[in-house]
């Protein structure tokens, strides 16, 4: 499997993604792994038609993306990996599917959010999903543009502000 990047974007598909991450990694397939999305044919139509035919679109479920890397069939592909979620993430590799970096991109504001950046909004959840996840050996940075320095996610961390 050839997962070139693998990133937290609520947005998932959208332009920043399609115009300046697919041609900095090079890649060739978007793999967008979301329950929600793959459940909703009105959303998966909308997220599919806004990719470039040359570019191979695949949007499913955890497990079904976990069972689709593990079939083999993007072996030979440069894999652009997006979740929505601190969760999803963390339930796809428990699951089984490995990355070795996660780009922590766009996390939208929510009830319960702290600002960590100008992008990046986390709950105590979330900062318990990825404690986890770097817990299991994966490098966790922000970056929201390829022209951004990455920035390890603990730096991002206010001392004890909100609950985080």
């Amino acid at each position: 499997m050839s997962i070139v990047l693998a990133r937290i974007d609520t947005r998932l598909i959208h332009g920043q993604i399609l115009e300046t991450w697919v041609p900095y990694v090079h890649a060739n397939c978007l793999v967008v792994a979301n329950g929600d999305i793959s459940s909703s044919p009105l959303k998966r139509m909308m997220m599919e038609a806004s990719v470039p035919s040359r570019i191979r679109v695949e949007i499913g479920s955890i497990t079904e993306i976990v069972e689709l890397f593990n079939s083999g069939k993007l072996d030979e592909l440069r894999v652009l990996l997006l979740f929505a979620t601190t969760a999803d993430s963390l339930e796809a590799l428990r699951h089984g599917l490995k990355f070795e970096r996660l780009n922590l991109g766009n996390l939208h504001a929510g009830l319960g959010k702290t600002q960590c950046s100008c992008t990046v909004f986390l709950d105590p959840v979330d900062v318990e999903n990825l404690e986890q996840i770097d817990g299991s050996g994966v490098d966790i940075s922000a970056r929201c543009i390829p022209a951004d320095t990455a920035r390890n996610w603990r730096r991002l961390l206010p001392a004890k502000k909100a609950g985080i």
